[in-house]
């Protein structure tokens, strides 16, 4: 049966950034403003990808936004900006666009559950980053979280460094960037937040060690989470399978009692 959700593709302004940039909204078939207020899912795209992305790799999104009655919205990170506000770039804030504007423009013309509970938010590589790293820093946004074979410390890849030093320094002589913008250094924050998370790599990931760090960091806390390994490398066949489990997931999360 095809999916009678709609997708619309909106452009949103950021002041901080001085552009515009476009974000794909998933509404489902039973969407009406006179409702309940919809939870919202928010996916963010991986390096050099873009907000068209996770559609294209997953198009079974629109039938996920039906059965599980939410909005999936895809906005743009930029190629390479790692979800963060750059301390040595001032045009690259997407920690204050994904946060705040992006969220704010969704609460404002659709009909959304506007408080953490009806919140979560995931990605895929460097969106996997990028979700745990905005969720770290806007709790009060953000009420559960997702990573899929996420790029979780940005300190081993200082020679393949996927453009960091553009967003961080150079890691000889800005090395505090690095440290403190890795989510690795982080979790510490999520402490007794009771914030779910769900996090899952492939068994033939380049990522793979760096997850199972942060694991092995979450489980030394005491911070509840949900960790999956299974077969599969870094690439869309992976994360377009992944993404329905943790869809599952932030819908418990939102039908909570």
């Amino acid at each position: 049966m095809l999916s009678a959700a709609s997708v619309d593709t909106v452009e949103i302004n950021s002041v901080a950034m001085r552009k515009t940039s476009r974000c794909i909204v998933i509404k489902p078939e039973t969407y009406n403003i006179h409702s309940d207020a919809y939870p919202v899912l928010y996916l963010l795209h991986g390096w050099s990808g873009s907000y068209a992305g996770w559609l294209s790799e997953a198009p079974q999104l629109t039938d996920m936004a039906d059965r599980f009655r939410m909005l999936i919205v895809c906005p743009d990170g930029g190629y390479d900006s790692w979800y963060l506000d750059s301390p040595v770039d001032s045009t690259v804030r997407y920690d204050t666009y994904i946060s705040r504007e992006v969220v704010d423009y969704i609460d404002y013309y659709y009909h959304t559950r506007r408080e953490p509970a009806g919140r979560a938010i995931s990605g895929l590589s460097m969106g996997g980053h990028g979700a745990i790293s905005l969720t770290i820093r806007h709790p009060e946004t953000f009420g559960a979280v997702g990573s899929m074979c996420g790029g979780l410390d940005l300190r081993p890849f200082k020679k393949n460094d996927w453009d960091l030093q553009g967003v961080l320094g150079s890691p000889m002589t800005r090395w505090e960037n690095w440290e403190k913008n890795s989510v690795i250094n982080l979790l510490p924050a999520l402490k007794n937040r009771k914030i779910p998370m769900i996090l899952d790599c492939g068994l033939g990931d380049f990522f793979l060690p760096v997850n199972r760090a942060v694991h092995q960091r979450l489980l030394e806390l005491g911070i509840p989470h949900e960790y999956t390994e299974r077969p599969g490398e870094h690439n869309s066949a992976y994360w377009s399978n992944a993404v329905d489990y943790q869809i599952v997931f932030f819908d418990k999360f939102f039908n909570r009692k």
